[in-house]
C-alpha cells in the first residue's frame, strides 16, 4: 500500500510539472489521439536508431545506445501527456482510451524489437534472450490487467507497470552510453580464477533488462492471483445471489412449502361458488403412469410427473421413480421437453427415498419441509398422496396463480391443491392465500 501510495504521489508530482506543458499542446490544437500517435513514431524512431547502431557501430560503441535511452524517455512522456490532454482539454473517451492502450502495446513492442536486434547483432545473445522475456512479461502485465478489468475487476498491482520499464530501460540505456564515452564501450572487469569477465560496459544496460524480465512475470504472476481473488469472490457473490433468488422464487413460485407459514390464510374451495382460472387451462390426457401435473399463470405450460418404468419390462426404477418433463402447449404441437439442469436441480426436481419396495418419500428440490409419499394402493396403482386440508389426498393438479411481479419474485395471489380424497373419494380441493 505505501508503495502505490509513493507511486501515486510521484506521478501527481510530475503531472504538476508537465501540465503547463499540457495546456500548450492544447491551445496548440493537439488531440489525445494525436500525441498517443507522435509516441509511437517516437518509439519506432527508437527501434531505427537500435538497428542502425547494430548496422553502422561495432560492438565497442555504444553511443546509439545513449541517444536510443534519451529518446526513449522523451517518447514515455508522450504516453503521460496523451492521459493529460485528455483529461485537461475535456477530450476523453470509450475508444480514445481503447486506441491510447492499444498504441501503448505496439510502441513497446516496437522498442523491445530494436533492443533484440541490437543485442544480437553484436552478439550479447543471452542478453537478447533476457530482453525478449522481458517483453512477454511486460505484454502478460497489461494483458492481465485488460483482461481482469474486462471481467469487471480491478488489477493493478505489482512493481513493473509501463512507467517503471520506461524509466528502467531509458535511465539504464542513457548510463551505458555515457558510461562508455568515460570509460570505453569495452572495458570489462575479471575476477582472478574465473574465466570470463563478470563487468563490462554494457551490462549496465543489459542487467536491469534482465532484472525487468523476471519483475514483469512476477507482477504478471501476481496480477493473475490477485485477479483470481477478486473473480473468486465475485462468482462466489453471484452464486450466492442467483442461489437465494432462485430459491425465493421458487419457494413461492410453487406449492413446495405446503405448511401455511405466518400471515397465510386457506380455505376451502367449493367448485362453481366463484371463477376458478385453473379450469381454463388445458386438462393433460390421462393415463396409468400419470401421477400429477403442476399449472401456473402466465402461461399453460405443464410439468408433469408420471412413473418412471422400463419400456420393455414395465419395472418401476426404484432410484427414480418418478419422470418430471414439461407439455409445451404453447408451442406448436405440444412437444414434450426434459427439464433443464436448473428446473431439474433447483425447482421442479426431486429428491427421492426409499421405504419400502412400494413405498418412497418424495421432496421437492426446493424445499425438504413437507413429505410426498410414492405408494402402491390395494388396487395395484401407484399414487402420490398429500394432505389436502386435514386429509389424506390422492394429489391430481397443482396451480398457481400469479398476478405481476418478476421472474426471481413473482406475486404469488395464491395456490390451489386439487385431489381425490383417499377415505371418501370425493374431490378434495384447497386454496393457499399467500
Amino acid at each position: 500500500m505505501k508503495a502505490k501510495q509513493l507511486r501515486d504521489h510521484l506521478q501527481q508530482g510530475i503531472y504538476k510539472v508537465i501540465n503547463p506543458f499540457v495546456r500548450l499542446l492544447i491551445r496548440m490544437g493537439l488531440t489525445p489521439n494525436l500525441v498517443t500517435i507522435i509516441g509511437l513514431l517516437l518509439n519506432i524512431g527508437v527501434a531505427i536508431i537500435f538497428v542502425a547502431g547494430a548496422e553502422i557501430t561495432n560492438r565497442g560503441d555504444l553511443s546509439y545506445v545513449g541517444w536510443a535511452g534519451a529518446l526513449i524517455l522523451f517518447a514515455g512522456l508522450f504516453d503521460m501527456l496523451d492521459g493529460q490532454v485528455a483529461r485537461i482539454g475535456n477530450m476523453s473517451s470509450t475508444f480514445g482510451a481503447m486506441f491510447d492502450s492499444v498504441l501503448d502495446r505496439y510502441s513497446e513492442l516496437i522498442l523491445f524489437l530494436g533492443i533484440c536486434y541490437y543485442l544480437i547483432a553484436h552478439h550479447y545473445f543471452l542478453s537478447s534472450l533476457f530482453a525478449f522475456i522481458a517483453l512477454i512479461g511486460s505484454m502478460m502485465v497489461s494483458y492481465t490487467r485488460a483482461r481482469a478489468e474486462g471481467l469487471g475487476v480491478e488489477c493493478k498491482g505489482g512493481l513493473m507497470q509501463r512507467p517503471e520499464r520506461v524509466v528502467l530501460i531509458s535511465v539504464s540505456a542513457m548510463a551505458c552510453g555515457i558510461a562508455s564515452h568515460y570509460i570505453g564501450g569495452d572495458y570489462k572487469i575479471f575476477v582472478p580464477g574465473i574465466s570470463f569477465h563478470i563487468f563490462e560496459t554494457m551490462t549496465i544496460f543489459t542487467l536491469p533488462i534482465a532484472v525487468m524480465a523476471v519483475m514483469t512475470n512476477i507482477t504478471a504472476v501476481g496480477r493473475l492471483r490477485q485477479a483470481k481473488i477478486a473473480l473468486d469472490a465475485k462468482d462466489k457473490a453471484k452464486q450466492q445471489e442467483n442461489k437465494s433468488s432462485l430459491k425465493a422464487a421458487v419457494l413461492a413460485f410453487f406449492f413446495l412449502s405446503f405448511s401455511v407459514v405466518t400471515g397465510t390464510a386457506s380455505a376451502k374451495h367449493t367448485p362453481g361458488v366463484e371463477f376458478n382460472e385453473a379450469d381454463t387451462f388445458p386438462v393433460p390426457r390421462a393415463y396409468d403412469k400419470l401421477l400429477f401435473y403442476l399449472q401456473r399463470t402466465p402461461n399453460t405450460n405443464t410439468v408433469m410427473y408420471e412413473l418412471n418404468t422400463d419400456p420393455k419390462t414395465g419395472q418401476l426404477d426404484e432410484d427414480e421413480p418418478v419422470h418430471v418433463y414439461w407439455i409445451r402447449y404453447t408451442e406448436p404441437g405440444n412437444p414434450k421437453k426434459e427439464l433443464n439442469f436448473i428446473q431439474r436441480k433447483y425447482a421442479y426436481g426431486l429428491k427421492v427415498k426409499k421405504i419400502s419396495d412400494i413405498h418412497w418419500e418424495l421432496r421437492f428440490v426446493s424445499t425438504s419441509k413437507r413429505i410426498l409419499h410414492l405408494m402402491k394402493a390395494e388396487d395395484g396403482r401407484y399414487y402420490v398422496f398429500a394432505t389436502v386440508n386435514g386429509s389424506n389426498t390422492v394429489l391430481k393438479r397443482v396451480y398457481l396463480k400469479i398476478d405481476g411481479g418478476t421472474f426471481w419474485s413473482p406475486n404469488v395471489v395464491y395456490i390451489e391443491l386439487k385431489g381425490t380424497d383417499a377415505a371418501t373419494g370425493k374431490v378434495n380441493m384447497e386454496r393457499i392465500k399467500m
